[in-house]
């Protein structure tokens, strides 16, 4: 097979494999640890960069998002405020954290 082939191939899977995973994640709103369509998509990135060891339906993915918090993206970030996820004031405190530890 070609280099070329090999790497249509590679595309083909990552491309079925993202699909999945967002199928997985749509799952989620009929779950009791639903989000909104909204985050879902806004978040699906940070899904994948962060806390794709995880099935999309867990308990845990919420955990390793917090954990994760000021390395997820502002699209994300912005999503997750205005569903009531988490609130302006911990995004504030936690940026606000983040500088004073990092001078």
């Amino acid at each position: 097979m070609t280099a070329l082939g090999q790497t249509t191939r590679k595309t083909t899977r990552r491309l079925l494999s993202s699909a999945l995973v967002i199928a997985g994640v749509t799952m989620l709103t009929s779950n009791a640890f639903a989000v909104s369509l909204r985050v879902q998509l806004a978040c699906a990135s940070d899904y994948y960069a962060h806390c794709s060891a995880y099935s999309p339906d867990s308990p845990q993915v919420r955990s390793c998002m917090r954990a994760v918090g000021n390395g997820l993206s502002k699209t994300c970030v912005n999503a997750l405020v205005a569903a009531g996820e988490v609130s302006a004031a911990e995004v504030a405190r936690r940026r606000a954290s983040a500088q004073t530890a990092s001078k």
